[in-house]
């Protein structure tokens, strides 16, 4: 049996978890050949993970004034209206209206100190000032207290090597979004005009779902990390709504609920969902009620779907009637859709905006507490995948809630 040593190469789980806004927020990264001689880890983490074994896990604490890009009052920069020039090479005729509360690339602001146009990086519009516009250039996590956890997944030693390239792991895991789930205090709803859920294609979904599809949208690890989310939050024995459901309502074979519901628009895909009990075909954009009584369910999944509907806040609303008392709903879906059938917000968003918007809808019921965001990223392409090529799993992004409490009378 290894142990970890000052020149061990890992293959690590990294979880960074932090709390805003009574909501908790949890990054998981999968990271490959962490070099315990050579790389950069937050804290003491490189020191606690010596001499530790395959499947043990070890944590940090990082005080916001301790991460790589501490909140700095000078980032938050006053532009003028001309400054903010989105770069749309792939779609010239459009015009960019800035949103209170969203983010956009650096690249969309000239003429700024320290900004070039092949920056990539986030910056949030926070206010209006006269004619001008504030954003915030700090980094979505600059400002909060992170908990780092590292566990162990496999430990290659005896490994001489000389040189290379030094990865700051904290600074990997926390590029390309996270934190930007979180809404702008004060800015109310972000999402939700009727022009941004408008779609490509407005006809009756019952001529696009139509075709029966018996297919995975999704490639398998993406499939076992959504099945153990909801493996972990799901009460055992409950009473379960597949809410816009198919063929797979990414369940493990062994987990044991009194009934699963499948609702969804295709017959056929249903009737071959080997794990439900009852099927429902409802479509929800034309009638956004679930034909099912108040606290009929314990819990209620929704898989890779949420971002077709045409009145997500009603639907929500109808999830919160339909669940029991501390009943558990999670939506979860990755980046793959259908785009003609998805609201035009959808893809004007960051993966992790979306996260924030789906967050907001459950929030927009009043009915919910205990909220998380989980994010799922890094990990390997399934070598026998139709897209193999890809070097990476299709992402997870899943938010969960429970049904508050009946409050005393």
């Amino acid at each position: 049996m290894e142990f970890i040593e000052s020149t061990s190469r890992l293959c690590v789980l990294f979880t960074v978890m932090w709390q805003r806004d009574g909501v908790i927020h949890r990054e998981k990264f999968y990271g490959d050949k962490v070099n315990m001689w050579r790389d950069l880890l937050p804290g003491m983490l490189k020191t606690d993970l010596l001499g530790k074994q395959v499947g043990e896990r070890v944590q940090v604490h990082v005080k916001s004034d301790e991460f790589f890009q501490p909140y700095q009052e000078n980032l938050r920069r006053t532009v003028t209206p001309a400054q903010f020039l989105p770069l749309l090479a792939s779609n010239g005729d459009s015009v960019v209206e800035p949103v209170l509360g969203r983010y956009y690339p650096q690249s969309f602001l000239t003429g700024v100190p320290g900004v070039f146009r092949v920056s990539k990086a986030p910056c949030r519009y926070l206010a209006k000032s006269g004619q001008n516009m504030v954003f915030d250039l700090n980094h979505p996590l600059a400002d909060n207290d992170l908990t780092v956890s590292a566990k162990v997944l496999s430990i290659s030693n005896g490994i001489d090597e000389r040189g290379g390239r030094c990865e700051d792991w904290l600074e990997a895991i926390c590029a390309d979004g996270p934190g930007m789930q979180s809404p702008l205090p004060g800015a109310g709803s972000l999402y939700f005009e009727p022009r941004s859920l408008s779609r490509i294609d407005e006809r009756d979904d019952g001529l696009f779902y139509g075709s029966t599809r018996l297919v995975q949208h999704l490639d398998s690890t993406a499939r076992e990390q959504i099945s153990s989310g909801y493996r972990r939050i799901l009460p055992a024995d409950g009473a379960i709504l597949d809410c816009m459901a198919s063929w797979d309502s990414h369940l493990d074979n062994d987990f044991s609920a009194s009934t699963l519901t499948a609702l969804g628009m295709n017959r056929q895909e249903l009737e071959h969902n080997g794990k439900a009990d009852t099927i429902v075909v409802h479509d929800l954009n034309k009638s956004p009620q679930l034909p099912f009584a108040d606290e009929s369910f314990d819990g209620v999944v929704c898989t890779a779907s949420i971002e077709y509907l045409k009145d997500p806040l009603t639907v929500c609303r109808e999830l919160a009637r339909v669940l029991r008392r501390s009943g558990r709903v999670a939506i979860t879906f990755s980046n793959r859709w259908f785009p003609t059938k998805a609201v035009s917000i959808w893809s004007e968003l960051h993966e992790f905006e979306r996260l924030g918007m789906v967050l907001q809808m459950i929030q927009s019921t009043g009915e919910f507490e205990g909220l998380e965001t989980l994010s799922i990223r890094n990990f390997p392409r399934p070598e026998n995948d139709t897209y193999s090529h890809l070097p990476h799993a299709d992402p997870v992004y899943m938010v969960t809630a429970r049904k508050g409490k009946m409050e005393s009378g």
